[in-house]
């Protein structure tokens, strides 16, 4: 069994709930001291955003902690040392992994998901690449032995619904509204139970709730709905936002003149993350 299947085999009638963390943001010292609060305060999972310049998927906020990584420096070659200590301090911690389409393009698919399977990712979810197009990453993901993961769009065909449970591993990225990730424009509680159930009539992978996924409430009904837990990625990306200072002893490598970044209060920060996830954890109850 993978991580994610003894997650949900463990959890029952508990929902999950899976904070998305962007690595290197502000810097590689500090994602690794957010990890340990968000795993501390009651995450059951991670998703992990790999820094990218074209976020096209996201919204504001996390396309600023792409630019703020970058800016620090880190890139393909950081994150995957990132995912390397966070594995080696969390060996049972299921870990997703969202990357765009480009990386694997460059890398070389069979590369791209043996290197991050190497590095102990559980499954990845390349949010610009849409099953229709999937077959050589499914091939390359599976020859590597990690979980290809896709989305199932809020007004997705019958055809597009049932070829993401047939691929997807692991879990199913589920999406609980049109449009970017951010909390601009949250989650409707509303309809959630004809959204899951339209995914899940194809029997496929546990379905997990993302985009708009901000409060306590949203969890809850994605619980409700019949998901196996919820995502929330700009919520927690806004709250780190909100402790970075420049970092003066760090040279920026942005192109647009963004300084390299840290928190100015890591105190703080750990206070207020791990508030905010034992009250979206304690939602899924």
């Amino acid at each position: 069994m993978s991580r994610f299947d003894t997650l949900f085999s463990r959890l029952h009638d508990e929902g999950a709930f899976v904070p998305f963390l962007m690595l290197g943001d502000p810097s590689p010292k500090d994602s690794l001291a957010i990890v340990r609060t968000l795993v501390a305060a009651g995450a059951d999972a991670l998703e992990l955003g790999v820094p990218f310049s074209d976020p096209v998927a996201d919204g504001p906020t996390i396309q600023a902690s792409h630019v703020r990584a970058l800016a620090g420096g880190v890139g393909l070659t950081e994150a995957l040392e990132q995912i390397r200590a966070i594995r080696a301090e969390f060996p049972r911690l299921p870990l997703g992994m969202l990357v765009y389409g480009n990386v694997p393009f460059a890398r070389g698919l069979d590369t791209f998901y043996q290197e991050f399977a190497e590095a102990g990712a559980d499954a990845i979810l390349l949010p610009d690449i849409p099953v229709r197009e999937g077959a050589p990453f499914i091939a390359a993901a599976e020859r590597a032995g990690i979980d290809p993961v896709f989305i199932a769009p809020a007004q997705a065909s019958e055809e597009v619904l049932e070829a993401v449970a047939t691929h997807s591993r692991g879990y199913i990225y589920a999406v609980s509204r049109d449009g970017v990730t951010g909390t601009e424009k949250q989650s409707q509680t509303t309809g959630l139970r004809e959204a899951v159930e339209h995914v899940a009539r194809f029997d496929g992978a546990p379905i997990l709730l993302g985009f708009g996924i901000s409060q306590p409430e949203h969890v809850r009904a994605a619980i409700q709905a019949g998901a196996a837990g919820a995502i929330t990625g700009s919520a927690i990306t806004r709250i780190v936002e909100k402790h970075c200072v420049p970092d003066p002893e760090r040279p920026s490598h942005s192109e647009h003149g963004v300084p390299a970044s840290k928190v100015g209060d890591p105190e703080a920060l750990r206070a207020e993350l791990g508030e905010y996830v034992r009250a979206m954890k304690k939602a899924t109850l």
